[in-house]
């Protein structure tokens, strides 16, 4: 089940959202640990048992690491949880390779990924560090713990959420927050089924373009990047809406990133709870910035190529992570200074970095012959027939969604909002819009091909 489907809004959502508001407050986690659960096997109902296992384990090695032994559990912890992670996501990918270079031929084990792996594991993990750590007490009650671990509006989509960051015991229900969060769950609704699975149309379209072009490589370079942002804040955006609506405050994780001037900022901005949690968790213990200039970029190459890895059993992956860690080293030791003075200049830059960097992230083949291609033109033509229709096309929803990955209407509302008059136009017509949005999102789910689903990786 997905967030962005007719079956999830109009009937799983509407019958748990009146379930949870029934139910007394003392017994709410337990309703919201069976929706979650419910929804989760939805999706995944072969492994909702490991989901539990996991979950069970963590609770008890949380316990433990509080009264005694701390450094023991706590190892036997990671090995845990990153192992059951390397074996479902990374040992067919690690066989392979060993055949690949041994001339081998060990047979690839039949494995399923479980659904969300990536997200539960670094809850788990980064609850028992907190816990050793004493940033947090243990938890005592299981299903409190369960619940954190399995609730659905984090579950498969993120954000990371870290059990110090949220409060299952006091809710903040309000008839204020539950309008933010119907709100906020519209908008990211609109952002992925209007704008980001019809530009997955356009990417598709010029995937298969039979003659490619130098303007069609860089316009599905571009429109990758634009789709990926708008589908993943959109998903984040009716996570933190779904929180809201049951009393429940989640992190913010996309903060207009490619409204940047660096791509330092950049990755401050993008899927902000993974890039915290690898400062956290990896970069600071490693010793940070804090053991001179060649530690600290050795340290930021660590972090990127277990940040490339954690995206994806592939060296794709692996080669996006290095890319980054690398114009990340360069841009710290001779430019940053430049682009914090020179904003449009360090936008600019940024965003055509960032549009190669996910080059490698979406093409897992002939990605050198792509690039040659994207800055030479070798063997293809600047542009074509087909190139411009589909540029002609898709032109106004380029340009609504670049603008979607700006803050310009968000702070033109803003500033409306102090004026008094306007205020109540926005009061009124806020709604409408909103109602809107909703029907016309409705609409696209159920005339769309397809609905994608960015995540079953993770």
């Amino acid at each position: 089940m997905i967030f962005s489907s007719i079956y999830f809004i109009y009937y799983f959502l509407i019958i748990f959202l009146i379930l949870y508001f029934i139910t007394p407050k003392k017994f709410k986690n337990y309703t919201l640990l069976l929706g979650s659960l419910f929804f989760y096997f939805y999706g995944d109902s072969k492994y909702i048992v490991l989901l539990l296992i996991s979950s069970l384990v963590n609770y008890i090695l949380g316990r433990l690491i509080s009264k005694k032994n701390k450094k023991l559990f706590l190892i036997i912890g990671l090995i845990f949880n990153f192992g059951l992670l390397f074996y479902f996501k990374y040992f067919n990918f690690f066989l392979s390779n060993i055949n690949s270079l041994f001339k081998t031929n060990i047979n690839l084990f039949s494995i399923v990924l479980p659904l969300g792996i990536s997200f539960y594991t670094f809850k788990n993990a980064s609850y028992l560090i907190d816990v050793y750590k004493n940033r947090v007490n243990s938890e005592k009650n299981f299903i409190n713990y369960f619940t954190y671990i399995a609730m659905f509006p984090s579950l498969i989509q993120g954000p990371i959420v870290r059990y110090k960051d949220i409060d299952l015991k006091d809710k903040k229900i309000s008839f204020d927050n539950f309008a933010m969060g119907v709100e906020r769950f519209i908008i990211g609704l609109s952002k992925k089924v209007i704008l980001a699975d019809t530009l997955a149309k356009l990417v598709t379209s010029l995937t298969n373009m039979e003659v490619q072009t130098v303007v069609s490589l860089w316009l599905k370079a571009t429109s990758d990047i634009v789709k990926l942002y708008l589908d993943f804040s959109g998903y984040t955006d009716m996570a933190i809406g779904l929180g809201l609506m049951i009393g429940i405050k989640i992190m913010e994780n996309f903060d207009y990133p490619l409204s940047t001037y660096s791509v330092t900022s950049f990755w401050r901005k993008w899927h902000i709870s993974l890039s915290s949690w690898f400062k956290d968790y990896i970069y600071i213990p490693l010793g940070g910035n804090r053991k001179g200039k060649f530690r600290k970029y050795f340290n930021i190459f660590v972090v990127w190529f277990l940040t490339g890895l954690w995206h994806g059993a592939s060296w794709n992956f692996i080669l996006w992570g290095l890319y980054f860690g690398t114009i990340l080293v360069i841009e710290k030791r001779f430019f940053l200074k430049f682009f914090e003075k020179h904003k449009i200049i360090g936008n600019i830059v940024t965003n055509i970095l960032v549009v190669i960097g996910f080059v490698f992230f979406y093409n897992e083949k002939n990605i050198l012959d792509i690039f040659i291609k994207m800055f030479t033109g070798r063997g293809i033509s600047f542009t074509n027939v087909s190139t411009n229709y589909y540029l002609l096309n898709y032109l106004v929803l380029l340009i609504i969604s670049f603008i979607a990955c700006t803050p310009l209407l968000k702070n033109i509302i803003n500033k409306c909002k102090k004026n008094k008059n306007l205020n109540i136009v926005i009061s009124i017509v806020e709604p409408i819009v909103l109602i809107g949005l909703l029907v016309l999102s409705t609409a696209f789910i159920v005339d769309a091909s397809s609905n994608s689903f960015l995540y079953f990786r993770f």
